[in-house]
């Protein structure tokens, strides 16, 4: 008897220990998989509008752009169960607060996520310089609204319906403009852990006709490099980790505050008129602009 009581007491350790463990890589495989299903219905249906920009009303009496957006664009193309108005997130399922993926700090769903000036300030503001130069952003503002697929997630919509096309930018140019639609979603409502990077990420819809999708998932977000040494950096982390593209480290650009990040983002891009300089984008002014490759500059290396 007493050999047996022994026996289960050891069983019982190495479960307490064990188990843990095991169910986390669980869940990151179930929230991996369901992460890329997501993103594959979103490029599959917004690929289907003919346009993005130009839903709703927005003027400074009346704002319906972001609900309109969903009721008669993005609900014609993706299975939607319920929409839910700027007043009425939690009734989607959108959790009171998400916690950024450092852990650091959270989002409020009654503060931050109500507008697109809420979640991402430089969306509509101005920097000048020292010398006194003006720069100016996009000056949209428009408020949130959330929807439950049909799949079960959960998702807060930012939309801009003055978004505009790409039109080649070959030098420096702001970002705000180009995004139509920014979602932040949860893959299991308001069930927890409502971090980013488990349960929570975002997708980024780019230009308003030949849109382009990204849904960039960041893994590390405390390392620094120069250019040329960005995919050995990204390597070292991760057997899936690469370098974002241009469009990625705009869409985190975007979502800046869910990774708690104002630094300059690399990208993987290097600059087609000088192989010396390499694309970078602004996370505390939202540019985009070409830089010498020897600058050293955040990485937030991301899985495919």
């Amino acid at each position: 008897m007493a050999e047996i009581l022994l026996s289960l007491t050891i069983i019982g350790v190495v479960a307490a220990i064990t188990l843990p463990s095991l169910t986390g890589n669980i869940n990151e495989r179930t929230w991996n998989t369901q992460r890329k299903a997501l993103y594959a219905r979103f490029s599959q249906a917004i690929a289907l509008m003919p346009a993005l920009n130009g839903y709703g009303t927005l003027n400074d009496t009346e704002d319906t752009a972001t609900e309109t957006f969903i009721t008669d664009g993005l609900s014609k193309v993706l299975k939607i169960n319920n929409i839910c108005d700027n007043d009425h997130l939690a009734d989607c399922g959108i959790p009171d607060k998400i916690i950024t993926i450092d852990g650091a700090a959270s989002l409020s769903r009654d503060t931050n996520l109500k507008t697109l000036v809420n979640y991402n300030s430089a969306f509509q503001a101005s920097y000048v310089t020292p010398d006194g130069y003006v720069f100016k952003y996009s000056q949209v503002n428009t408020k949130s609204a959330a929807f439950e697929t049909a799949n079960g997630e959960s998702v807060v919509v930012f939309y801009n319906p003055n978004c505009k096309p790409s039109m080649g930018e070959n030098s420096f140019y702001y970002s705000q403009s180009k995004m139509c639609a920014n979602f932040v979603y949860d893959l299991n409502g308001t069930k927890g852990p409502n971090t980013v990077g488990k349960d929570i990420g975002f997708i980024s819809a780019l230009y308003p006709t030949d849109s382009v999708v990204v849904a960039p998932m960041p893994i590390k977000r405390s390392l620094t490099s120069s250019h040329y040494d960005l995919a050995k950096t990204c390597r070292t982390l991760d057997s899936e980790s690469r370098v974002a593209n241009v469009h990625e480290a705009i869409s985190m650009f975007y979502n800046r505050d869910l990774l708690n990040n104002q630094n300059d983002i690399w990208t993987s891009t290097v600059y087609s008129g000088d192989l010396t300089r390499a694309w970078l984008v602004s996370s505390f002014l939202g540019y985009v602009q070409n830089w010498p490759r020897d600058r050293v500059g955040m990485v937030i290396c991301v899985k495919r």
